[in-house]
């Protein structure tokens, strides 16, 4: 079997510049001008929902990469430029015809436990992902197109695929398929849920739900990755990982001094820290795959009309809300991907407001005024259901979707903002019981649109979540996406992509709102950086400072 090498060696010390380059702002700045210390407790204050596993490859949310990223190591990392990177792998090879790919793996390494990481560990790391009772979302459809993994040697492992993919790497660098120890796993869902064993910078001491996560320096850490800046162990001694919901609370909690790091903070709170002298760094690290967007379910009545979907997004009008409501900190988008993805294009013209245009489409498709101003149809309303889940969506995004209601609502529709918890909304998503909904995913590559927008993204994840969402089944979208991952052509990938794309957008199934919101307020310390991954924070490198 004929290999050609792929791996790419990056310069460290370019790295870490890149790192330090992406900190700065006028607070941060003020933070390196103090003392930085070694040792002490960093105290971070999150307003993402609280996992209910730390195993991120159970489910797989955004919640679970955040905390993971400080206790479990991918095989390969991404670095600020968004090429891949050695990490836990040192190099890799692909076979000629795509189907396997082989990894060498770092010598000597050990998990926290004492586990060694060798080929059988990936090996079971791939079976437990792809495991259904491991109730896998983001990681299992992340490697779908893996078959089956054999240990060549203690130090040498190999990936069969059913076809190619090109979005493999992408998908190893991301959290939700770190390496884990497989003595940790061995223990049982519950137990792994509680404590997951990895290679990282810190240790999962202990967990109170509700209150917090205790994480402790890993003293034998070796295995650096992209961002860190010096080999060995992280400089503090613990991290204590805090449940703050209330965004209020944590910036009070971050001015105050009682915390170190939080994330979510408020719009105003970002443009008030981006001002010279705040004291209070700010760290903007845009989520890859997907933007925010509201998605309009073309599987059900109303939206299973193209002319219903185009009058809505004609009538939606979100830029002016975008603008007032997060203060210069998000963008409006006009693409399906985040503005962090080469590949993604923007298509303006499609998105642009015309209230006449959208009732005479409203017209067209038989949906008369009725009372209240509500168009009807056949003695149904113009009603969309749209479930909020109040875990994922921020005040000023509620707003925002309150601003749009009252503008679809002149031409016609009757949009049923639902705010409920996370699980209640997952639930609804699953029973169809929706007709717009918000639905952030992430994923590094523009291989998220495989999930997102390809037919068999209807078909739901061992834990019951599904991608695609807007339900779109599009021969043409799924031909070009099916292309594009089997080729390692960057070019024509990123041209079958950018065709997708433009399929997808004249679809009117979604209507792009900005990137997905990642940033991240600092105070009375130093060194926090971002993986060029899926935007999570890493502490190795972190100081607090006096």
């Amino acid at each position: 079997m004929q290999f050609r090498t792929t791996a790419a060696l990056t310069s460290l010390c370019a790295i870490a510049a890149l790192a330090l380059t992406s900190c700065t702002s006028p607070g941060a700045a003020s933070d390196t001008a103090a003392t930085a210390q070694t040792g002490g407790t960093l105290v971070y204050a999150t307003g993402d929902a609280e996992p209910t596993c730390l195993d991120p490859h159970v489910g797989g949310n955004y919640p679970q990469a955040l905390i993971s990223t400080q206790y479990l190591e991918p095989l390969v990392g991404r670095d600020a430029s968004g090429e891949i990177t050695p990490w836990l792998a040192d190099t890799w090879q692909v076979a000629e015809d795509g189907l396997s790919w082989e990894f060498t793996l770092k010598e000597g390494i050990t998990f926290t436990d004492g586990t060694p990481f060798d080929a059988a560990a990936v090996q079971a790391n791939i079976a437990h992902l792809q495991d259904p009772e491991t109730q896998s979302s983001t990681g299992f459809t992340a490697l779908t197109k893996v078959e089956s993994v054999d240990a060549v040697n203690d130090l040498r492992v190999r990936f069969n695929l059913i076809s190619p993919d090109a979005a493999l790497l992408e998908s190893l660098s991301q959290p939700w398929t770190a390496m884990q120890s497989p003595t940790g796993i061995e223990r049982g869902m519950e137990a792994n849920c509680q404590t997951p064993v990895g290679t990282g910078p810190f240790i999962v001491e202990s967990w109170e739900p509700q209150q917090s996560v205790i994480l402790v320096r890993n003293d034998d850490y070796a295995t650096p990755g992209p961002e860190a800046d010096h080999d060995g162990p992280a400089y503090l001694d613990r991290i204590e990982w805090r449940f703050i919901p209330d965004a209020a609370t944590r910036q009070a909690a971050l001015a105050a001094g009682e915390v170190n790091v939080i994330d979510n903070p408020l719009p105003i709170d970002i443009a008030a820290a981006e001002k010279e002298g705040s004291g209070i760094g700010h760290l903007d690290a845009p989520r890859p795959g997907s933007v925010n967007r509201i998605e309009l379910n073309s599987g059900q009545t109303p939206f299973d009309d193209v002319r219903v979907r185009e009058a809505f997004i004609k009538s939606a009008d979100p830029g002016p809300g975008i603008t007032a409501l997060f203060h210069g900190a998000a963008t409006q988008s006009f693409s399906p991907l985040g503005s962090s993805e080469p590949a993604a294009i923007s298509d303006e013209s499609i998105f642009v407001t015309d209230v006449d245009a959208a009732a005479k489409l409203l017209d067209d498709a038989g949906w008369k005024p009725g009372a209240n101003g509500v168009r009807a149809k056949d003695g149904k309303k113009l009603t969309v259901r749209f479930p909020v889940s109040t875990n994922q969506s921020v005040a000023a995004e509620q707003s925002l979707f309150e601003q749009i209601q009252a503008n679809t609502a002149q031409v016609g529709f009757d949009v049923q903002l639902e705010p409920i918890d996370l699980a209640t909304w997952h639930k609804r998503l699953s029973s169809k019981e929706y007709e717009a909904v918000s639905a952030p995913y992430t994923k590094v590559g523009p291989d998220v649109l495989r999930i997102l927008y390809h037919s068999s993204g209807v078909t739901p994840a061992p834990s019951g979540y599904f991608g695609n969402h807007a339900m779109l089944l599009n021969d043409d979208v799924d031909a070009l996406i099916e292309q594009a991952t089997k080729t390692t052509d960057d070019a024509e990938r990123t041209q079958l992509y950018a065709e997708a794309q433009q399929l997808i957008l004249e679809s009117y199934v979604i209507l792009p709102l900005y990137d997905q919101q990642n940033h991240f307020l600092t105070n009375g310390v130093t060194g926090v950086a971002k993986l060029g991954t899926v935007g999570t924070p890493t502490f190795v490198n972190t100081q607090l400072t006096a």
